[in-house]
């Protein structure tokens, strides 16, 4: 790993997840969509999804979410400088879910929504970073929240079958002599078509040109991201990429010969929550311990417009101490 340089940095010190109600199995999707378990698994690795009740707001999961990472990162509303939602789902054209999150919470910080669909949160960590490391920030909440069962054609099984809804955040903060915060964007060329939905919904997609879009962006993102920071694979703790079918991943992991257990996949239990999934994935793999103090972490998201965006970022010591410390606990 390279040196740790002295100037101020930006590291996550708190991460959360909610999704809402209970989980909906293959088996319980409806008979409309003419599928079976067997097929979705095979074809994506999903076993089930969270979907809310109709009631239930995008800035509702995502006001749990923020919730309970700054409760990891031991702050309180009132401390947040800034709140960044990434979602395609908003709850309105405005005010922005994030301003909603808000109000709720009782922040008085800045706050606005980001919308670069299941790249998101990769995107509104980049945004958060720079905020902290230009010391115009000193602590940031970055979200990914999403309601895709709002968008969802339940006729369509190309589709219906692979989303669900969620929230993840995590705390942003300021901090000298660690590993400095990495990230780069891209997009490439594509027509809209390829992966699309109008203000309301319903999504539709080109099934197989997004499945090679995501093999391909998600091993060039770590190849050349290990390249840039001349990093090796056991710098990295773990990758944690945008969980939009479980192939994808074991492609990449088969031609880059990383073995699969250095990802982080939980597609299986909640489905493509779009620009939730990455954070969602990072608090459960904190919970499960798979993440450690001090680690570096990947983060690789990849979606329509076709965008896409990598991360790299160093957990806080005292805040996982702290997970890890409270689980232990409750064991004991």
């Amino acid at each position: 790993m390279k040196a740790k340089l002295s100037q101020p940095t930006a590291v996550i010190t708190g991460s959360g997840f909610f999704v809402p109600g209970l989980p909906v199995t293959n088996s319980a999707l409806p008979s409309t969509l003419d599928t079976s378990d067997d097929w979705i698994k095979q074809r994506t690795g999903i076993s089930q999804r969270y979907i809310a009740p109709k009631k239930v707001l995008t800035a509702d999961l995502a006001v749990i979410a923020a919730t309970r990472a700054l409760q990891k990162a031991r702050l309180d509303a009132h401390d947040v400088d800034l709140i960044i939602v990434a979602t395609s789902t908003p709850d309105n054209a405005f005010p922005s879910t994030a301003m909603l999150v808000r109000q709720t919470i009782g922040s008085t910080a800045p706050a606005f929504d980001l919308a670069a669909a299941c790249s998101g949160f990769v995107y509104a960590l980049s945004v958060g970073s720079q905020f902290i490391i230009s010391g115009t920030y000193e602590h940031v909440l970055i979200i990914g929240a999403e309601k895709m069962s709002s968008f969802i054609d339940w006729h369509d099984r190309r589709t219906a079958v692979l989303f669900g809804d969620g929230a993840g955040a995590v705390v942003l903060q300021k901090q000298s002599s660690a590993y400095p915060a990495f990230s780069r964007l891209e997009a490439e060329h594509a027509e809209p078509e390829l992966l699309h939905a109008p203000p309301k919904g319903p999504i539709t997609m080109q099934g197989s040109e997004v499945f090679k879009f995501g093999v391909r962006t998600l091993t060039q993102a770590i190849r050349e991201t290990l390249q840039q920071l001349r990093l090796q694979l056991k710098d990295i703790a773990l990758i944690i990429p945008h969980q939009a079918n479980i192939r994808i991943i074991q492609s990449a992991s088969e031609r880059l010969e990383i073995p699969m257990d250095k990802f982080f996949a939980n597609i299986h239990q909640y489905g493509n929550t779009s620009a939730a999934s990455i954070p969602i994935a990072l608090a459960e793999a904190v919970e499960q311990k798979r993440i450690h103090p001090g680690d570096l972490v990947m983060m690789v998201g990849f979606g329509a417009g076709l965008s896409w965006g990598v991360s790299v970022m160093q957990m806080s010591y005292n805040a996982l101490t702290l997970v890890h410390e409270a689980k232990d606990s409750a064991l004991s």
